[in-house]
């Protein structure tokens, strides 16, 4: 594994998941393509806590306290217990730009951290690797999420015309 790439990683898709976000009106930010699927605002405030209270959370348990029983999360159900769809993007972008600086200066300082230190969980046997591995990739799947979202927002906004001749979706 390359950590010291797969950090730049995090940190350049942190970037990108603000970009993807930022400079979209409070409609966009709010607006779903369908009841059950989520908002431009609740996949960033999805991040904040994922960024806060799952991944560096655990990854710090695994590495540090393997014996310590991970905190129980509920990601899905925070969307609306939170209220992520009520907040501001601003202020949602600008703490998730805080947890991710924190998340980066926290990894940046572990010093010949045990990838393979391995626990069993709930997910079956994880390796603090594959945590860290799996934090990556997490970014990357939002930021799929929010491309799809900005396509979903665009096919409504062009509405009655077509956009088949951009090339397949």
């Amino acid at each position: 594994m390359d950590s010291a790439l797969l950090l730049r990683t995090m940190e350049s898709d942190g970037m990108r998941i603000a970009a993807l976000a930022d400079s979209v009106s409070p409609e966009q930010a709010r607006w779903k393509p369908k009841p059950d699927s989520w908002s431009i605002l609740e996949v960033v405030n999805h991040d904040v806590d994922e960024e806060r209270e799952d991944f560096r959370t655990r990854l710090d348990i695994l590495l540090h306290r393997p014996a310590d029983p991970w905190p129980k999360i509920d990601p899905k159900a925070w969307v609306t217990e939170k209220k992520y769809n009520e907040r501001e993007l601003p202020e949602s972008l600008t703490r998730f730009a805080d947890e991710r600086r924190a998340s980066l200066t926290w990894l940046r300082g572990l010093t010949a951290p045990k990838w393979e230190a391995e626990v069993h969980s709930q997910f079956g046997s994880m390796r603090a690797g594959d945590m860290f591995c799996a934090w990556v990739t997490h970014d990357q799947l939002h930021m799929r999420q929010l491309v799809e979202l900005h396509r979903a927002y665009t096919e409504k906004l062009a509405e009655p015309y077509h956009l088949e001749y951009a090339g397949e979706w």
